[in-house]
């Protein structure tokens, strides 16, 4: 039968097509019927439903394979940010947190590793959780029996896998006996066949509970990890990411991970920044992975888009005048009565008086080089001159700097933020990050989606990497095919999702419609919608005209349709890798 004539139940129709392949920009319809494509072609027959494509960019939808909606999957239907910027599934249980194996008596010791790592309120998740489970398989039941705008996919997270194994042992950074690390190979082989895309940890000295302890992998031994992998290896899927500070040099910590891999033949991602502190070890980290590709072992680094960094305002966790005593009493006050308030000049007065004696702490240091805190700015720029700092308008105005970051704070009403970028920015430009991104053994991640919800909001990567990429910067352009290449197949195959990725026959149709023109992030913003009225930040995109999940179309000019065909990816397959 001649598939022109055939009966869609929804056609894409005569737009731009980037594939997922990397292939050149073409003109295509897509046809769709259930939940896959099953045409791609010049010119096919009308569809129970169109959508006028024409002018328009149409991509997969993207695949973001660093988040944490470990709590937020529980309880919402919307996977918000992620789902307002063209991610169709959704990877959590990364840097090794989350709350499945897990024995009742640890509910509250994996609340609070989550809020301390990943900044997500434990009011809120104590209110959102119902630990309706304990095995990591009864976890992945639970979320499945949820239905969501957008897939989502489980890691098995470390901590949580050591303190059901080790108890009060993993806690006290204690090694793990042969016995323990059989049972975590047991447990590990288990997550996997019941679906777990893989194994993630976490070895980073900034990884504490919100008490200040270490994360409980922290100090795992190569045994341990060794053990785990296998695991993976028994069940024949997974993949393995790790977190590390890799101090001092790296080498030592790498050669560590590499041999991990090599014994247990599974493939592994680690987290790749420029830090301030060693401005060019990314590259030495770059030829270490190549290395072990050309041995034979499959070794990626995720990267983020942008800086990453925490952002300030009058309502986000810190900013810099967060310990004055004055204006810690402002905390109960709208918005509204905060900026008014802090508009009057006596208490603008004592505020800076008392912020000489109060200087903040973030991100574990004391204090800020107001040389790299900038006015994030409507629209928001992630990459701003040297000459927009707050040290920078201090000097021309003639003023400290605390005071042009007092005033800096009350722009717009109060809802200006402060960009304070602690990797990725060392350079004063984003040069770094487009080397990373151009790499062939990276993969774009870091979003953290559901993370760092008073601080840090990097949900909006996948709309900032085709935007600022492939259409703004004034220089080091990459082709938008193959951006959409690496937030699409390149991401999907990283974790071994193989259905998904490209716009192809027998694809699981998950799509985007996109005007480039209008492509674009808005400032973030902060709500009071987690469980028990806790605090998030939400950044809003421009330019999506609609987004197909499963071949329904689940939002429309960024609003939600009210369809929800989102579910639990499963990994089913062993893990191949391009």
């Amino acid at each position: 039968m001649d598939q022109r004539a055939t009966p869609f139940d929804l056609v894409i129709r005569g737009g731009t097509l980037a594939d997922g392949s990397g292939a050149p920009l073409r003109e295509a319809d897509v046809g769709i019927r259930g939940e896959r494509i099953v045409a791609v072609d010049a010119r096919l027959a009308r569809g129970t439903r169109e959508i006028d494509a024409r002018g328009r960019l149409v991509t997969p939808g993207f695949v973001d394979i660093h988040s944490h909606y470990d709590g937020q999957a529980c309880w919402d239907p919307h996977l918000w940010p992620s789902s307002q910027h063209g991610v169709t599934t959704a990877v959590m249980g990364n840097c090794g947190v989350g709350f499945a194996p897990v024995h009742a008596r640890d509910h509250d010791r994996l609340i609070e590793l989550m809020e301390g790592v990943e900044d997500i309120p434990g009011v809120a998740l104590q209110e959102g959780l119902r630990w309706n489970w304990e095995s990591f398989a009864d976890y992945l039941d639970a979320i499945d029996a949820l239905p969501r705008d957008i897939d989502i996919a489980a890691q098995l997270p470390h901590a949580a896998l050591r303190l059901y194994v080790m108890g009060d042992r993993a806690v006290a950074l204690e090694d793990a006996t042969p016995d323990e690390i059989a049972r975590m190979r047991s447990l590990a082989r288990d997550a996997m066949a019941a679906g777990a895309l893989g194994f993630s940890s976490s070895r980073s000295l900034n990884h504490r509970t919100v008490g200040g302890d270490p994360t409980p992998t922290l100090r795992a031994t190569e045994a341990e990890l060794t053990g785990i992998a296998q695991g993976l290896a028994d069940a024949g899927r997974g993949v393995l990411q790790f977190i590390s500070d890799f101090a001092p040099d790296g080498v030592a910590e790498f050669d560590m991970l590499k041999r991990v891999a090599r014994t247990s033949g599974r493939p592994i991602s680690i987290s790749l920044a420029q830090r301030p502190a060693t401005p060019t070890a990314w590259r030495q980290r770059l030829e270490l992975i190549e290395q072990a590709n050309r041995e034979g072992i499959a070794f990626r680094a995720q990267v983020a888009p942008r800086p990453v960094g925490v952002l300030f305002g009058l309502m986000t966790s810190r900013n810099p005048l967060s310990d004055c005593p004055s204006f810690v009493a402002l905390a109960a006050l709208s918005l509204e009565e905060k900026v008014a308030a802090m508009r009057d000049p006596a208490l603008r007065a004592r505020i800076l008086a008392e912020a000489a004696h109060h200087v903040p702490e973030v991100i574990g240091r004391r204090g800020l080089d107001f040389r790299f805190v900038f006015p994030l700015g409507d629209p928001p720029d992630y990459e701003p001159p040297a000459e927009r700092s707050i040290a920078a308008i201090a000097k021309r105005t003639g003023v400290e700097p605390i005071e042009a970051a007092y005033d800096a704070l009350l722009a717009r009403d109060g809802r200006e933020l402060l960009l304070y970028p602690f990797a990725n920015y060392a350079d004063g430009n984003l040069d770094a990050c487009g080397e990373m991104l151009a790499h062939p053994h990276t993969v774009p991640g870091l979003a953290d989606g559901g993370a760092h919800v008073g601080l840090i909001c990097d949900g909006s990567f996948p709309t900032y990497t085709l935007a600022h990429w492939g259409r703004d910067r004034s220089h080091g352009r990459l082709p938008v095919e193959r951006l959409v290449e690496m937030l699409t197949s390149r991401s999907a195959a990283a974790v071994g999702l193989l259905d998904r990725g490209l716009v192809a026959t027998g694809y699981k149709a998950d799509l985007n419609i996109i005007d480039m023109d209008r492509l674009a992030i808005e400032p973030p913003e902060i709500r009071f919608d987690l469980p028990a009225g806790g605090r998030r930040f939400h950044q809003r995109a421009r330019g999506y005209e609609a987004t197909v999940v499963s071949g329904q179309v689940s939002y429309v000019a960024g609003e939600p349709t009210g369809v929800l065909a989102g579910r639990l990816v499963r990994s089913r397959l062993p893990v191949e890798h391009r």
